[in-house]
């Protein structure tokens, strides 16, 4: 797909060259070939971004329109971008490093799908009545008072977004927030810029009021001014903990309201009764289907002892069969990591691994052939102890560990010995079973032989500890971007 306004930023309405005249290049991971190069916002471009988003909230129209009135520009966003799918997910599966499949589903589909549900969800909210109350007065009277309480949008809010599915967490975030009446300013991963700005684009498209959506490319010095400055109300941000936690730290002497969708290291705890060919399939999955870049993938199976060497061996020899190469190929089913300073994370902790002891099934390298773009081999070790870095501390790369247990407690005990609590899964053939053990896992989500299949529009995703706090999706995810205002009045 064309980018019609490289090299540039979107700020109030208008497509503008970088004050500093800055830009880098976007690199696709699989080639490391220039795509195209994206503008680097200096502090003018910011400061730019601040006042006019600002200004959109306190003194334009976008907060003062009906809901159907908004819902009917984002609408209009989606049609422009879903006319032009195909392009786009060219583009996104070129700045990612997708396989075809990846991008058709996770990164677009997904990306519309949620987006279109928010806008249901946004039309059907109304006021909620509460409780008549009797209050006696003093003169002997007694008098009737209600009260209804409103949702109202928070003001301007900044959405930071990560490289690994930028599309669908930029609809995520943006589009709530617009609906229930704030204004926004994107700023993505300087790695995977240009899905941003076709967002940008649409909105440009779909009329929407100048300064309402802005969106703005930068290193993390922009990200800390935008973080740090009183005109922001409210942060979403998704990526790792670390970084989490320093926005957090910034936001905290303003006050902002933040949303925090970080870190995971899922377990997924297969009992001895759970069906292994699903359970390793989807172990597969998690970690070669986007090179386990994602944040909820299931990196510790947790296996019953009784079944835990066949389960080796079958993923094992599932992860030795992928076919890894070129995104672009449709016969391709794992592509490459974002850039060689995550293959080198994730080297780190294999060679951790090795060191502590645990027993390397397969991978641990760099395939052989691959001179060019950031592949690494599916990685599986055996033999794990829950206490080692390489159980303990997130790879955001296909590696994964078994760990054996004897009792469920056993099992709940290892998999809720973490600092993270994003997602989780239990295979068995006694579901009830399985329920009452998910009751028990300290975690934001966990899939029962393998959940719903998708992430759901109508199921919230955040999670707990060091994975974050605060939920997207669903109506808890649209309620995130609106406070309440209480209206009490006399009846009688």
């Amino acid at each position: 797909m064309d980018i019609a306004h490289e090299g540039r930023l979107y700020i109030g309405g208008e497509w503008i060259a970088p004050s500093g005249g800055r830009s880098e290049p976007v690199i696709n991971p699989a080639s490391e070939a220039i795509i195209a190069h994206a503008a680097l916002a200096g502090p003018d471009d910011v400061e730019a971004a601040l006042a006019t988003t600002r200004h959109a909230f306190d003194a334009g129209p976008w907060p003062r329109m009906s809901m159907e009135e908004r819902a009917a520009r984002i609408t209009a966003m989606c049609d422009w971008i879903e006319a032009r799918s195909e392009g786009l997910r060219a583009l996104v599966a070129a700045e990612t490093g997708s396989i075809q499949a990846f991008a058709r589903t996770m990164q677009f589909a997904t990306g519309i799908e949620h987006a279109r549900h928010y806008i249901q969800l946004a039309c059907r909210q109304e006021p909620q009545p509460l409780p008549l109350e009797p209050v006696s007065l003093a003169d002997g009277r007694t008098m009737l008072g209600g009260g209804v309480a409103v949702r109202e949008p928070v003001g301007v809010c900044l959405a930071i977004t990560p490289f690994n599915v930028p599309f669908t967490l930029n609809m995520g975030k943006a589009v709530p927030a617009l609906l229930m009446g704030n204004s926004v300013i994107l700023k993505p991963s300087p790695l995977t810029p240009l899905s941003a700005f076709i967002l940008a684009e649409a909105a440009d498209a779909a009329g929407l009021p100048p300064g309402v959506f802005n969106v703005i490319n930068g290193d993390l010095s922009v990200g800390e001014t935008l973080t740090t400055d009183p005109r922001v109300d409210l942060v979403t941000f998704t990526g790792s903990d670390r970084v989490g936690a320093a926005i957090q730290a910034q936001a905290a002497p303003t006050l902002k309201r933040c949303i925090l969708e970080l870190g995971g290291k899922s377990a997924m705890v297969v009992r001895a009764d759970g069906n292994l060919a699903a359970a390793t399939q989807n172990a597969l999955a998690s970690l070669t289907f986007h090179a386990g870049q994602a944040c909820a993938a299931m990196t510790r199976f947790v296996v019953h002892n009784s079944v835990r060497a066949d389960f080796v061996a079958r993923l094992g020899e599932m992860f030795r069969a992928v076919r890894i190469g070129d995104p672009a190929d449709p016969e391709t089913r794992m592509g490459p990591l974002i850039r060689a300073a995550a293959r080198d994370r994730v080297q780190a902790l294999v060679d951790s691994a090795i060191a502590d002891g645990a027993k390397l099934i397969t991978g641990g390298r760099i395939p052989p052939g691959f001179d060019r773009g950031f592949f690494y081999e599916p990685t599986l070790f055996d033999e794990v102890d829950n206490k080692w870095r390489i159980a303990q501390e997130e790879a955001f790369g296909p590696v994964g560990v078994v760990i054996g247990f004897d009792t469920d407690d056993e099992a709940v005990a290892i998999a809720n010995d973490s600092d993270f609590g994003l997602s989780g899964g239990i295979y068995s053939a006694d579901v009830g079973r399985a329920y009452a053990l998910a009751m028990r896992l300290r975690t934001g989500k966990v899939n029962l032989n393998g959940g719903s299949g998708k992430m759901s529009p109508h199921h919230p995703f955040g999670g707990i500890k060091r994975s974050g706090y605060g939920r997207e999706f669903g109506e808890v995810g649209l309620h995130e971007f609106t406070y309440i205002k209480t209206i009490a009045y006399h009846v009688a």
